[in-house]
């Protein structure tokens, strides 16, 4: 049994841990709000993330950005276990990733950058896409433990998984865009949405979020799964990312234009990320 650290134990990392400790790891957690880390039946709750770190192999961090798991890891530097491996899970900025690899190669421990895609009930369910970046190596040792919580897959080098997870978050926020419009044109136009998304399923435009966020159109059900405010932070990183490449992104650039108007006047940012269709109706008056 490795010991393990789990800090952030949110939306996605108490599923996460439950997961963990389902698999029979030893898990501590750690989170700033200690009573979301005391929910954790069957964990240790440590009282810093110091205190978590001490004497673990592996630390999974699923910390909110890049800034807080920058803090974190600062905080807790001296506590790290001889050869640890860090294991980012949290979304972050691929430049973010690659400065925290090498702050932690040059102590000697290891470092992966293995953000998630699948929202909560990938995190529920422990059917993640894990897009790992890092040293072979540190993937191979982490490997075990993060298959514990979906599937686990080498893109890289450091930073390799952040790109991997930019990527995917423009396809998806695209995506909701359009579903967004597809739904809307269905409702208005006569047509049984849920009908239509079952008459769809299998064919080219079939999708998870067509038929996942699609029914939360339909059915004005915003409840929380991905958060609007970070989808929006990923696109940022998206944005920035293609900026310093020299490219331009312009579906993604359009769509976080519209991301922000839910955030900012439609008091949108802790909605389900699927509340963009709310946008759309009222771009179009309704």
């Amino acid at each position: 049994m490795i010991p393990l650290a789990l800090l952030g134990t949110g939306l996605m990392g108490a599923p996460m841990a439950r997961n963990l400790i389902a698999a029979g790891h030893d898990v501590t957690v750690w989170n700033r709000s200690p009573e979301k880390a005391r929910a954790i039946e069957g964990a240790t709750v440590a009282e810093s993330p110091a205190v978590a770190v001490a004497g673990k192999a592996i630390v999974i961090s699923m910390l909110s950005d890049g800034a807080t798991s920058d803090r974190v890891q600062s905080d807790a530097m001296d506590a790290f276990a001889v050869g640890a491996i860090w294991v980012e899970m949290g979304s972050i900025k691929p430049e973010e990733a690659r400065d925290h690899g090498a702050r932690f190669a040059e102590r000697g421990m290891g470092y992966v950058d293995a953000p998630v895609s699948g929202g909560t009930k990938g995190a529920e369910g422990a059917t993640l896409a894990i897009m790992a970046g890092g040293d072979a190596a540190h993937f191979d040792a982490v490997k075990a433990v993060l298959a514990d919580l979906g599937t686990p897959v080498h893109v890289g080098p450091v930073g390799a998984g952040q790109l991997a997870k930019l990527a995917n978050q423009a396809i998806v926020a695209c995506t909701i865009g359009a579903v967004a419009e597809a739904m809307l044109l269905l409702e208005r136009g006569g047509a049984d949405p849920a009908a239509v998304r079952q008459a769809l399923k299998g064919g080219f435009a079939d999708s998870v979020i067509l038929q996942q966020h699609g029914a939360r159109m339909t059915e004005g059900n915003f409840v929380p799964g991905g958060l609007t405010k970070f989808q929006i932070k990923d696109l940022n990183n998206v944005l920035g990312e293609a900026g310093t490449l020299g490219l331009e992104l312009p579906a993604v650039t359009a769509v976080n234009d519209r991301f922000k108007v839910l955030r900012d006047e439609m008091d949108g940012a802790d909605m389900d990320h699927s509340a963009l269709y709310l946008e759309l109706r009222r771009r179009n008056g309704i």
